[in-house]
């Protein structure tokens, strides 16, 4: 198949399910450029499709601006989203209690959560004050071994914020301890001011979803999303769109010692 008739049919906008990215991933993109074959994984793709894709992040709005894209795509192909938010974003609106700003930014993580009809889990962390314990590891495992999902996404553990920075090991260590299951891919937020030193392995281009995503992340109103859009998270979603060779795109690293994957 050329790479114009796979770039279509990747795009989102048929009724069939889509074999894989746009620009597959850098391993599978290298090997088509080559003149390879297809990887076995994207020929079987079709017939193995994850049911339930699991997404963690630091604070209400970290998910929706990393790969809320990504996440809507897997929701338009008849998967289950869930979205495990650390903290409650107590922290995050200056002159506001804890208690008030974790009531507003709950509301509007649910409200997002909606918008994309993803089902939210909040782990009763604290923002600023997350915890990397034996407990913690604990409970992140119980929330894994509860969800049993089939994709997970998560921080990239290279990162300024150290709730980003936490939210990731508490995946990866349940990861491991559960035999690494399925596929776990990290992303990116704020990359150059938050995530640091992040070189993407595969893509997703957002082109088809990445309006309704804007409307998912825009409704965070105590985080200005809509005004500081275009410095940060705009940005990355063209720039990933040159990289991918489509409008936007989301970028993500697999982790090579999990299951194989090439992403929707």
């Amino acid at each position: 198949m050329g790479m114009e008739s796979q770039r279509r049919k990747n795009s989102g906008g048929s009724g069939t399910p889509p074999i894989n990215s746009q620009a597959f991933s850098r391993r599978a993109l290298g090997g088509l450029l080559a003149g390879a074959a297809v990887p076995a994984s994207m020929a079987r793709q079709n017939t193995s499709q994850p049911k339930k894709i699991l997404v963690a992040g630091g604070h209400p709005d970290d998910p929706e601006t990393a790969c809320g894209g990504t996440i809507l795509r897997y929701v338009d192909a008849g998967y289950q989203a869930v979205i495990v938010y650390l903290t409650r974003g107590e922290a995050g609106i200056p002159g506001v209690s804890h208690d008030e700003a974790a009531r507003i930014r709950t509301a509007e993580a649910e409200k997002a959560c909606k918008l994309m009809k993803a089902r939210p889990v909040f782990a009763g962390q604290i923002d600023g004050s997350s915890e990397v314990t034996p407990a913690r590891y604990a409970q992140m495992r119980t929330i894994l071994e509860k969800e049993a999902p089939d994709l997970i996404f998560t921080h990239w553990p290279v990162d300024t914020h150290p709730d980003h920075r936490h939210c990731a090991n508490l995946i990866l260590n349940a990861w491991i301890e559960l035999q690494r299951p399925q596929p776990l891919f990290y992303f990116e937020v704020a990359t150059g001011s938050q995530t640091q030193i992040f070189h993407p392995t595969d893509y997703v281009d957002i082109t088809a979803t990445v309006e309704r995503k804007h409307e998912a992340c825009f409704v965070h109103v105590s985080q200005k999303i809509r005004e500081h859009y275009g410095r940060n998270h705009g940005p990355m979603e063209r720039f990933r769109g040159l990289e991918a060779r489509c409008s936007s795109a989301e970028a993500f690293v697999r982790h090579a010692q999990g299951p194989d994957a090439v992403l929707i």
